[in-house]
């Protein structure tokens, strides 16, 4: 290989990285490159890209499984010079018939027949409006800890907050919020700061009803920690990536445990 098909070969795999950055866990709501679920890319010069990864336990759900599998075949395949895309799940119980399955384009239904409960959209929905509500309550709770109003707060519309002055935390919690926000329906004109169900929430009523959401980020921030832990004694401490311990907010109810 010349010295400037290698330089070529290593641009083409750091784009791959930096759309595999782009995948979710849709459960933990974190990046699966953050959470060293990726072992390896492989680049040729035809723009054949194959992209391996691996689970913390061997009977992690086929759900999870397929849809991170089928999400990292779709972000790589939006690279304009990629021809094609293999995705390799390793040391899986259902590794076989993932791969195939993505591999074919088909979907989980298709891939699983009778075996499959249903098709994922609605588990991914159910998962993207708990990242929602996650995102919203450590957006709210840093915007009034910094001093903002709850009621102005309230009233600030999509655009309103993208523009909200912040610094670079605040900017970066604003910006992964506004990412979510759409799975409620979002427009221009729209309110930021909704609940679930696309309703108003009450300036008064704003403190319990972050109480309420904590619960569903003390079960994410657990389940995170034990997918890590899983993840370093199948493989060795150095597999996963070290993160900065944030403090959980503890309440009752914490919530089941991921089914890993």
């Amino acid at each position: 290989m010349t010295i400037m098909a290698a330089v070529a070969t290593g641009e083409r795999t750091a784009e791959v990285w930096a759309r595999l950055e782009s995948v979710i866990d849709p459960e933990l709501d974190e990046s699966v490159t953050e959470l060293g679920f990726v072992t390896g890319v492989e680049v040729d010069s035809g723009g054949h890209v194959r992209v391996d990864f691996r689970l913390p336990t061997y009977w992690c759900a086929a759900n999870f499984a397929f849809l991170m599998a089928d999400d990292m075949r779709i972000a790589v395949a939006a690279l304009p010079w990629v021809e094609k895309v293999t995705v390799g799940l390793g040391e899986h119980m259902y590794a076989d018939e993932i791969n195939r399955g993505v591999a074919a384009g088909l979907s989980f239904q298709a891939t699983f027949g009778s075996e499959a409960s249903g098709e994922l959209e609605e588990v991914r929905r159910t998962f993207m409006v708990k990242a929602f509500q996650r995102r919203q309550e450590a957006l709210l709770t840093y915007l009034l800890d910094q001093g903002h109003e709850s009621v102005a707060l309230l009233r600030l519309t999509v655009v309103e907050l993208a523009a909200l002055p912040c610094d670079t935390a605040g900017h970066r919690l604003i910006v992964r919020y506004l990412e979510r926000r759409p799975v409620i329906g979002s427009g221009e004109g729209e309110l930021a700061f909704v609940d679930q169900d696309g309703a108003l929430l009450d300036a008064g009523q704003i403190h319990a009803y972050l109480r309420a959401l904590r619960r569903v980020g003390v079960n994410a921030e657990f389940n995170s920690a034990l997918c890590r832990g899983l993840l370093a004694t199948r493989y060795g401490a150095g597999c996963a990536p070290q993160v900065e311990v944030k403090p959980v907010h503890f309440v009752r109810s914490v919530g089941v445990a991921r089914s890993t």
